[in-house]
């Protein structure tokens, strides 16, 4: 059994150092020996939010900023910092960078977000990234992914099959969208049969609301967790057996037919 911590955060947009402050009191005040999480997951952006008309001046070198201060965190409390995202700049541009951490303060893996949203003018801003993120957690394959790849089953798929059993998603989605939010989130769990760890934003800015509802999700598509709609770090125990379990009473990853399925990747 696996405790995951996820950290629902209001960010206070272009103040890197506000949300800094915040994330280490959160970890701080919720620090309870019997409740030592394994990991703990941030949202999408959460050291800034979304200013992207700034993200050159925003972005430190490789995410080493933000990279820096999680691993100070993890090293202090021994804990995972996965997901979330900061503004890295990169020698091809500025990436939106998901980031693992582990209980070293070690950056041990990351993921630059391959599906940029034009609704939001990612593509404008940003560049995509071009590969996946998968790594060993405390013994378990584990992914990585950033809000807007949840809309591609495709993508999801690929995790599942190079063995990821739960697949961490940090996100900044909007209330107006929050009914999708909630359905992909399930049918991702339920189709790859594995866990599906969110952590969204949550508060007002002045373009958009976000309501939370970071989720947990089961193979089954089971809700373990629901954070609702206030900041706050919440807990919830994982059993990453319960993926075999899944997958040997539905055997849908044995009854696939692939040589069906090219056309998929033609188009």
């Amino acid at each position: 059994m696996l405790r995951v911590g996820v950290l629902q955060l209001d960010v206070q947009v272009g103040n890197r150092e506000a949300n800094f402050i915040r994330v280490k009191e959160w970890v701080e005040r919720s620090w309870v020996p019997s409740k030592l999480p394994t990991a703990i997951v941030l949202p999408e952006l959460w050291d800034t939010g979304y200013t992207l008309e700034k993200a050159n001046m925003l972005a430190s070198v490789e995410g080493n900023e933000t990279a820096s201060f999680l691993g100070e965190l993890a090293r202090k409390y021994g804990v995972w910092f996965i997901g979330g995202s900061t503004l890295a700049k990169t020698e091809r541009g500025v990436t939106n960078r998901a980031q693992v951490i582990d209980p070293q303060g070690k950056l041990i893996a990351f993921y630059d977000k391959v599906h940029l949203f034009p609704l939001m003018e990612e593509d404008k801003y940003l560049v995509a990234g071009d590969r996946d993120c998968i790594f060993d957690w405390e013994g378990v394959s584990a992914g990585c992914v950033i809000c807007y790849d949840l809309r591609f089953c495709e993508w999801m798929r690929c995790y599942a099959l190079k063995g990821v059993k739960p697949l961490f998603i940090g996100a900044e989605w909007p209330s107006a969208r929050a009914k999708h939010w909630e359905i992909l989130l399930k049918a991702r769990a339920i189709e790859n049969q594995v866990f599906v760890i969110s952590c969204n934003r949550c508060g007002v800015t002045t373009e958009n609301t976000f309501d939370g509802r970071s989720l947990v999700v089961d193979p089954w598509g089971e809700v373990l967790l629901d954070a609702g709609s206030k900041e706050g770090l919440y807990f919830v125990d994982i059993d990453p057996d319960k993926v075999l379990e899944a997958r040997t009473k539905v055997p849908v990853f044995k009854d696939r037919v692939p040589a069906l399925y090219d056309y998929i990747t033609m188009i």
